[in-house]
């Protein structure tokens, strides 16, 4: 897997084990020679992980929905830029481009886009899976929800399919082989 789909929070305001996993995850991409495809902001875990990646040699597509030009949060770093109107679009430019989708952690947006993957292979639009990389525990409270729905049998078919979890760099990377 060559094309490394990230969703990730925008806010500066988080605590550094998440600034530290980024730029770990981003160096990682470009020691690989991956490419990052990601939302092209220029805040948060989303410009710390882009610039790691950067330095350390990686190809960076944002996808730059107009709302982000609008307010100059566009990042500097891009080397292909995908504009669209709107997250949806966003999304769906990210999943057709991307070989896989990882999720740091992230706000409300992040889980917009965690869902919206999963749900879209659910029903047949890609087979792709999002890999929660799950830094301090971050996604726990949405794995024990992923559980119920399953316990409860509201997932017709078992999740498993469509999302993983990795708790390290390490397991992380053993996903994208």
């Amino acid at each position: 897997m060559d094309k490394i789909g990230l969703f990730c929070s925008a806010s500066d305001q988080i605590a550094p084990i998440y600034v530290e996993k980024a730029r770990e995850l981003g160096a990682w991409l470009g020691r690989n020679r991956k490419t990052l495809i990601y939302g092209g902001a220029n805040l948060g875990l989303m410009e710390c992980a882009a610039r790691a990646a950067r330095e350390a040699g990686a190809t960076i597509m944002g996808v730059v929905p107009t709302k982000l030009e609008e307010r100059g949060a566009v990042s500097d770093l891009l080397d292909i830029t995908f504009r669209v109107d709107n997250l949806s679009e966003r999304k769906d430019v990210m999943t057709r481009e991307a070989d896989v989708l990882v999720a740091m952690p992230g706000g409300v947006g992040t889980l917009d886009e965690i869902f919206h993957v999963m749900a879209a292979a659910m029903i047949g639009y890609h087979s792709k899976k999002v890999i929660l990389y799950n830094v301090d525990g971050f996604w726990e409270g949405i794995i024990s929800f992923l559980e119920t729905l399953k316990q409860k049998e509201f997932a017709r078919r078992p999740l498993e399919n469509y999302y993983s979890i990795a708790n390290s760099l390490d397991e992380l990377v053993e996903h994208l082989k």
